[in-house]
């Protein structure tokens, strides 16, 4: 038997593996997750139509309604916006925005969460007290608005002109910020029972440096947590997004995400276009669900007590 069929096999034996399988309702949010990103990621070749190409655009095709209605057209499944864009279209380009937001939102907030916990933790002392006291001032306040804060802040301080070049870092940046505590305060608590274990103990006996003992020693043993707050603040962040973006301080109109989908389709929701913001809506409601369901499975999945 060779080294990569064990593998294979030691993997689908394991206790995640086993978990998985016996999860129909995991199994159904990870193909869902999984239809998503492949959308998104792949939306150039997938994607029936171009809706950032005016070159194709028909604005005689605006406010078409989805194809099984009764003045519906085959190519263009959902129905149209008002520029005469696909529907379908624009939630695949849209989506590759709001995934792309809430992974690189999520990847800063855990260095930066995890790099403040650790620090809190180990050293403990005046550090740790001001890095608690700043994130018990942050608890004080509803994420989205520190995140409209720190967007506004970041909005006055750029040149006007960079607005929409910088719109989407400044965005990950808002959300990530908005976002660290989390972490910080589970691996703080972690690291202050792991670094009076013996193991500990001894790596400090033989001279082992601070930072290496918490990178090679400490982290690993408290990347558990960390891993389940990552998956289910990934949904959180898309969500925040979504709600940035559709109050119009998000991503310009020119790199539409979901969130921006939804508000330009409120605006003819009155006049009879529901599909323009239905759809895209639906589409955003089945990726955050699809992401906490695998969340929620991870998080069982660590539990040592459930299994």
């Amino acid at each position: 038997m060779s080294a990569v069929s064990l593998w294979l096999r030691r993997a689908w034996e394991h206790d995640f593996a086993w978990s998985f399988r016996h999860s129909p309702v995991t199994i159904a949010a990870a193909v869902l997750t999984l239809a998503c990103l492949c959308g998104a990621l792949f939306a150039p070749w997938l994607a029936p139509h171009n809706p950032f190409d005016s070159a194709t655009l028909n604005l005689s095709d605006g406010f078409t309604p989805p194809s099984w209605t009764d003045k519906g057209q085959a190519k263009y499944l959902l129905g149209t916006d008002d520029q005469g864009r696909d529907v379908l279209s624009t939630i695949m380009y849209g989506a590759r925005i709001s995934l792309g937001v809430g992974l690189a939102s999520v990847l800063f907030s855990l260095v930066l969460g995890v790099s403040l916990g650790l620090l809190a933790g180990y050293l403990g002392g005046r550090l740790d007290a001001f890095i608690m006291r700043i994130a018990d001032i942050q608890l004080s306040f509803p994420a989205i608005l520190i995140a409209l804060l720190i967007d506004g802040v970041a909005r006055i301080a750029l040149p006007r002109e960079s607005h929409d070049a910088l719109a989407i870092y400044v965005l990950v940046v808002a959300i990530g910020l908005s976002k660290w505590v989390d972490y910080a305060r589970t691996v703080r608590g972690s690291t202050l029972v792991e670094k009076n274990k013996e193991y500990v103990q001894a790596a400090r006996v033989i001279g082992r440096h601070p930072l290496a003992i918490m990178l090679r020693h400490v982290l690993p043993n408290v990347t558990g947590p960390v891993l389940v707050i990552a998956t289910i603040n990934i949904a959180t962040a898309i969500i925040t997004e979504a709600t940035l973006s559709f109050l119009g301080v998000g991503v310009p109109p020119t790199q539409p995400s979901l969130g921006t989908l939804i508000r330009i389709g409120n605006d003819f929701l009155i006049s009879g276009e529901w599909w323009i913001t239905l759809f895209p809506g639906l589409a955003l409601v089945v990726l955050v669900l699809s992401v906490n369901l695998l969340g929620d499975w991870l998080r069982d999945a660590l539990n040592p007590k459930l299994r």
